[in-house]
Parts: C-alpha cells; sequence; structure tokens
C-alpha cells in the first residue's frame, strides 16, 4: 500500500481527485473515494523555458492550494500518478509516494 500527497489549486481539486480514484486510489478496506485534505499557500517562480499554468517566468507567485493525501494498493499505484499527471494543471505537479508497512500485524 502506497499513500500519495499532492498539492493542486481549488479550480482543479475534485478534477483530480475523480481522475485518482477512477484509476483505483482512496480504496480503504470497504469504503472508496477516501482523502484527507486541508486548504495552504503554495509559492513558486516560473523559470526560462516553463510553460507556467499561471503566473509570469522570474515573478514570485502564491496561491491557495490543497494538499491531498490518498491510500493507493501496489497494483494501481502507476495508473494513479499518471492520473494525477495528466489531469493536474501545472506543468510539473508536485507530488510524493511514500510506502506504507505493515506493523504489528494490523
Amino acid at each position: 500500500m502506497y499513500k500519495v500527497i499532492f498539492f493542486v489549486p481549488e479550480s482543479h481539486l475534485e478534477e483530480v481527485k475523480f481522475a485518482m480514484f477512477e484509476a483505483g486510489a482512496g480504496h480503504i478496506g470497504n469504503y472508496d473515494r477516501c482523502a484527507w485534505q486541508v486548504k495552504g499557500e503554495g509559492q513558486f517562480r516560473p523559470l526560462k523555458g516553463s510553460h507556467a499554468y499561471l503566473g509570469e517566468q522570474n515573478k514570485l507567485e502564491k496561491l491557495e492550494e490543497y494538499r491531498v493525501e490518498l491510500v493507493c494498493s501496489e497494483v494501481n499505484i502507476k495508473a494513479a500518478i499518471m492520473a494525477l499527471k495528466a489531469s493536474h494543471p501545472y506543468e510539473t505537479p508536485a507530488f510524493e509516494v511514500l510506502q506504507i508497512v505493515e506493523v504489528f500485524g494490523s
């Protein structure tokens, strides 16, 4: 099992989650479409050669984004990451994939 953490602007929050759910992420036991999210502020500065979703090259951009966490099985992790990248508006989406290990037979 894996945990996927990604950052996305509110305008694409539901679209990206939906794409990942359709790819098999977000299943916990007898539940699906499971996710945790919180709003925060992200920042970036597009550099020369970038094709930023928003902002101007060499100018610091700050915006509200959501941090979303969800789980994904090993069988679906590749498809879920492909769905994240395909549905996300950013040229290079920020995300993490952490492996979850079973502890004490849980």
